[in-house]
């Protein structure tokens, strides 16, 4: 038994049910989650929440079990990132700061890089089906790339400018 196949199934175990479940809770009320989005300044809350709630669910799912664990990866750092960038960068660092530091959010950017840098592991589907293709730290900057698409398409946050 190899010690880093061990540790890489933990890691994409504990980061992928997180993410998950993440998703499981944005579904079980996407009009409260396309309300939140709303608030944030997310254009078309309704049709966000949805995006959000499966990508989060798939990608979840995809590490946990190892499966095109490059995309998964990918997909996670856009996630992560784009919730820093839209809530938790302005709050401060620590997660226990009213509303949510991105202390959390950085972690699971840092994590899933290296899950992609090291690969899933032995004990992944990828692995099984000879798909170990492990994108390298690469996979940081198209996560960061594609965060930052989805921002410049979707993102209008109000200004808290006087009205004339």
């Amino acid at each position: 038994m190899n010690k880093i196949d061990v540790a890489m199934a933990i890691l994409r175990g504990s980061v992928g049910a997180s993410i998950a479940y993440h998703g499981i809770n944005k579904a079980r009320s996407i009009s409260g989650t396309a309300s939140w989005f709303k608030s944030i300044g997310m254009k078309w809350p309704r049709n966000q929440a949805l995006l959000a709630a499966a990508t989060e669910i798939i990608a979840g799912a995809l590490l946990i079990t190892g499966l095109a664990t490059p995309l998964a990866c990918i997909a996670v750092i856009a996630l992560m990132s784009v919730a820093i960038a839209t809530v938790h960068g302005r709050v401060g660092y620590f997660i226990f700061l009213p509303n949510g530091g991105w202390e959390y959010c950085a972690s699971i950017v840092a994590v899933t890089t290296a899950i992609a840098i090291t690969g899933p592991g032995s004990w992944s589907i990828d692995n099984a089906l000879n798909l170990n293709q492990n994108p390298g730290l690469i996979a940081l900057p198209i996560g960061l790339f594609f965060a930052m698409c989805h921002l410049a398409l979707c993102w209008r946050p109000q200004t808290n400018s006087p009205s004339a």
